[in-house]
């Protein structure tokens, strides 16, 4: 088997999506282009999504030059009805696996997540180490994901215009969730989330919610993992700040019934913890 020329896969949640797109696309920088395989997941849009790609993907075409050209780059993958988020992450996620690439990042295309920074998130991901001492013997940890926290930075959520009730709620659950989970975080509520390929390999997705829910649940498996006494490599999650950009945007989520299955998935880890 022919090693693909790319160690990374980045996969494009798209749906009703053509204000957007297109500048996600071309904010990703050169240096990830390069590095990278790109598929843009349309879930079943009722806009001009799946023509405003189609433009895309021509004009990248004509303006294509060498065999390590965006041209080669980009591919596309359409749902012919909306299926959800989680059903576009186990496809983004199984189509990297397949790819054999080390690194998965899922990045929104609705414009909310910096897809500027993703040469420095890759960066960190691939390079981090940290030895951790457990059970009286010293442990070398890799990253099993990466997320760009919305919090790291004190008033940014504030400043980037994140809706009242998103901003606190989500800071009420994190806080719950940290009593909980082995490790800390800001934000487990960001989709700006870049993973290590052996992670989810030991993951089986059709387990995994077909909600937004997903997400959660792949951060909770992960800290899961990282709190077991199980033999096997063991890794660590970690998280660095990004800006937060809100623009008036319709969210597809509903967070009060979003709030409620956070708070049974707190619950579980409690009694499991506890118990």
């Amino acid at each position: 088997m022919v090693a693909p020329d790319f160690d990374t896969f980045i996969f494009v949640p798209a749906y009703n999506v053509e204000k957007t797109l297109c500048s996600v696309l071309d904010k990703i920088p050169e240096s990830v282009w390069k590095r990278s395989k790109i598929l843009v997941i349309n879930d079943g849009s009722i806009d001009g999504t799946a023509e405003i790609l189609k433009k895309y993907q021509e004009d990248v075409l004509v303006g294509s030059g060498g065999e390590n050209s965006r041209a080669t780059r980009l591919e596309c993958f359409e749902f012919q009805e909306n299926r959800g988020y989680g059903a576009v992450v186990k496809k983004g996620i199984s189509k990297a696996l397949e790819s054999g690439a080390k690194f998965v990042v899922c990045l929104h295309g609705d414009g909310q997540y910096p897809a500027n920074l993703l040469d420095e998130f890759l960066k960190h991901l691939e390079n981090f180490k940290i030895e951790e001492s457990c059970n009286g013997r010293v442990e070398k940890l890799s990253l099993a994901l990466l997320q760009g926290s919305r919090h790291g930075v004190a008033g940014g959520a504030k400043a980037g215009n994140m809706p009242f009730y998103k901003r606190w709620g989500g800071l009420f659950l994190t806080t719950l969730e940290n009593c909980v989970f082995k490790y800390k975080l800001t934000d487990r509520h960001s989709g700006f989330i870049l993973y290590n390929a052996d992670f989810l390999r030991r993951i089986d997705l059709e387990k995994l919610s077909p909600s937004f829910d997903i997400d959660l649940e792949l951060i909770a498996i992960a800290d899961a993992m990282a709190a077991s006494d199980d033999e096997g490599e063991k890794m660590a999650l970690g998280e660095l700040p990004i800006p937060t950009v809100y623009q008036g945007e319709k969210s597809n989520l509903n967070v009060v019934d979003y709030g409620f299955r956070c708070l049974r998935q707190i619950y579980r880890r409690y009694r499991r913890n506890f118990h």
